[in-house]
């Protein structure tokens, strides 16, 4: 255990300083909420469950009895919520002979940030491991997968690897159009957001926002954007695989975000020590229901 003692910060013992950085920066806006559909939840875990529906109608002879069919239960995602928490330990001599009393007051916002950073990567780690299949969904396999299975066979929400152009993004909406659900009949699923590293956002905005083809002599007209056919753009500073892409679409109870706890701060001491204390804990957890709601490439 880590104990914040005066010998951590000398220089504050004595006058004279300046000025102080390191401790305060511009913060990331919040990038998981852009993707992840927030709920609240009153259990300790929480479950998605699908239900099939029905197949296709067939043909009745005159005289004949009508087919029956019936639908059930497909895949269930359960959601275990997890508590993250962080805290440090002041001595109360620290404290009392720490002329620059800012350090101390943005200790608690220090804290407060690296729960929010913890948060983006907890859910940044979704996308991360979507072609892992160490990491599987309710269905056993990876989220982007060419073998999720249904009762009308597999069906796969993975997409060609290839790096980010714009013959790969209309190949991907292609796909997308073709979709089926758990019984194999068409459903209208639209693409709604275009997911990718910050390495691929400037390529990513060529592609989109040009009015003409891109990369090409040709006087052709830019498809994708007069056919608005992925209406946003989302980079986001934690992906790790820098030429990974995903194409977020509208398909219900697909990557969610259950919180169980809000963040939370509070303070103590230690009465044999005098040591103050002060931590931040949150309990949540994320993952994906629909694999439907994403398509995704792991790139080149």
């Amino acid at each position: 255990m880590t104990v914040i003692t005066r010998s951590a910060h000398p220089s504050l013992l004595w006058p004279g300083i300046k000025a102080l950085f390191g401790h305060k920066y511009n913060e990331q806006p919040a990038q998981w909420s852009q993707i992840f559909e927030k709920r609240d939840s009153d259990k300790a875990y929480e479950k998605v469950t699908e239900i099939t529906g029905f197949g296709l109608a067939s043909t009745k002879g005159e005289g004949a009895s009508v087919s029956y069919d019936s639908e059930g239960e497909g895949v269930t995602s359960t959601f275990t919520h997890v508590v993250y928490g962080l805290g440090y330990i002041v001595t109360k001599e620290e404290l009392e002979d720490n002329l620059y009393q800012e350090v101390a007051s943005r200790r608690s916002r220090g804290l407060a940030y690296s729960m929010k950073q913890t948060a983006e990567i907890v859910h940044a780690n979704i996308l991360n491991r979507a072609f892992d299949s160490n990491y599987t969904g309710g269905d056993g396999v990876e989220l982007c997968s060419a073998s999720h299975p249904t009762r009308s066979g597999n069906q796969s929400n993975l997409l060609t690897a290839a790096d980010l152009s714009e013959s790969a993004v209309e190949d991907a909406v292609k796909r997308i159009r073709q979709v089926t659900n758990a019984r194999g009949l068409k459903i209208m699923v639209k693409p709604q957001r275009l997911i990718v590293s910050t390495d691929d956002e400037f390529n990513a905005t060529r592609i989109f926002k040009s009015d003409l083809r891109q990369g090409t002599a040709n006087n052709d007209i830019n498809a994708i954007r007069v056919m608005g056919s992925i209406p946003e753009i989302v980079p986001n500073v934690f992906l790790t695989d820098m030429d990974a892409w995903f194409v977020q679409t509208d398909a219900p109870e697909g990557l969610l975000s259950m919180w169980r706890r809000e963040v939370e701060l509070s303070k103590d001491a230690d009465f044999d020590t005098e040591n103050a204390k002060a931590k931040a804990t949150m309990r949540f957890a994320a993952g994906w229901g629909e694999f439907r709601s994403i398509f995704g490439s792991a790139g080149a």
